[in-house]
């Protein structure tokens, strides 16, 4: 009885961990254009859209290698809309200070949907990116969609949200613990 139970609990331990071994790599089906945003609740995948935003995406990975998202805050939050982050200065005004030209798609914004954030000047991306809570169907077209989360998304709901009567602004925000392109993580 014994040998049974134990055959059965490695075939179990066997089966899940090539599960989660399945999982992984699903996760990372292209490696390259896949980002792991590491957040203080959990880890979030994020499959890149080089299809969608080539120029934006290229400055994204320069960016994540040169580990310039790491510890930046989710500076702007709004419940139900999205939550913004990628200002070295917190604030919304900074940026790595390399504008990304406007690369506009049909692509929908719906929860998960990773897009550049900007000015009124269509081509004044640089390294500020939004995630949306919900569908917002208002910004299509009108900002870079370079991404959507695959999983995580529960992670990114529970970031810290922003006052509403201030347009978002986070007291003691939360942070980017790390962003690493798949093909780096070994």
């Amino acid at each position: 009885m014994r040998s049974i139970s134990f055959r059965l609990f490695l075939v179990f331990a066997l089966t899940t961990m090539s599960a989660l071994n399945m999982t992984d790599a699903a996760n990372a089906a292209d490696p390259e254009n896949t980002l792991y945003l590491e957040l203080e609740h959990g880890r979030v995948v994020i499959e890149m859209r080089p299809d969608l935003a080539p120029k934006h995406v290229a400055r994204i990975k320069e960016l994540v290698r040169q580990k310039f998202y790491d510890g930046l805050t989710f500076h702007r939050v709004i419940k139900g809309f999205m939550a913004q982050g990628g200002d070295p200065k917190g604030n919304g005004t900074g940026g790595s200070g390399q504008n990304i030209p406007a690369e506009f798609s049909d692509e929908p914004h719906v929860r998960g949907t990773l897009s550049m954030a900007r000015s009124s000047n269509p081509d004044s991306a640089d390294s500020q990116f939004f995630i949306v809570f919900a569908k917002a169907s208002y910004l299509d077209g009108q900002y870079t969609v370079w991404g959507k989360v695959s999983e995580g998304m529960k992670y990114v709901s529970m970031i810290k949200r922003g006052d509403d009567r201030d347009n978002g602004t986070v007291t003691d925000p939360d942070k980017i613990i790390s962003m690493r392109v798949a093909a780096d993580v070994d």
